[in-house]
């Protein structure tokens, strides 16, 4: 079998490891050192998809929609998102590490068809948790795969989002209806009772990582009344 190639590496900021971009032949691999190996594999990202559809199902036909989408990652979410959604709406996609929107900008965009050469797509080069905790309603859909699940993995400021606090301010930045959708692993019983204290409406959803077959992840979607 052919070996993977290591393409390139970045630092995640305050120590949080090292991720590294990997190819081999048509199929990319991003992995993160010391902690859990492989985060995301260019062939499988269908629950990315389901996220998106998911969390933008309500906005298909609805006019300059804005949609917050945390993590870059492939670009699978971000496309995904742009598909549903029509001409006038924006898609600020927040990226904590410029390696990572490098990689997509280059050969790694070819997996997801370059959605960050869609006019519609903004790319906001920072923490994601700066425009979650604006105070401001400007969103009609979040989309955040930025970890494993509701708890920081590659960067442990991210744990204010899973918190009750955090959820409560993500709700002050949704407009009316709006739906803050998350990716996760696998399902977490008290991040669900979190989410309802907060203030949501909770439903979740199972996605395999490839159609219809692969690991069950799981999605936790909260809509604002």
């Amino acid at each position: 079998m052919t070996p993977w190639t290591q393409l390139d590496s970045a630092q995640i900021p305050n120590d949080g490891g090292e991720l590294t971009l990997h190819q081999r032949g048509n199929a990319f691999s991003i992995r993160i050192t010391g902690k859990r190996g492989e985060l995301m594999n260019s062939r499988e990202f269908n629950s990315e998809k389901v996220l998106s559809q998911v969390g933008c199902a309500h906005l298909k036909a609805v006019d300059n929609a804005k949609v917050l989408v945390g993590g870059l990652g492939m670009g699978y979410t971000l496309k995904a998102a742009l598909n549903i959604l029509n001409d006038t709406a924006s898609v600020t996609v927040a990226e904590l590490i410029p390696e990572v929107v490098k990689w997509n900008q280059g050969p790694l965009g070819e997996c997801a068809k370059k959605p960050l050469e869609d006019p519609r797509a903004l790319v906001h080069q920072g923490d994601v948790c700066q425009l979650l905790n604006s105070g401001i309603a400007r969103y009609d859909a979040i989309l955040l795969d930025i970890d494993n699940g509701p708890e920081g993995l590659t960067h442990t400021d991210n744990n204010w989002i899973y918190s009750e606090q955090g959820l409560k301010d993500i709700y002050q930045v949704l407009h009316p209806k709006g739906v803050l959708a998350i990716w996760s692993a696998g399902p977490d019983y008290l991040f669900e009772v979190r989410l309802k204290r907060a203030g949501y409406q909770v439903d979740t959803r199972t996605a395999s990582a490839r159609a219809d077959k692969g690991t069950k992840h799981t999605i936790f979607l909260a809509k604002k009344p």
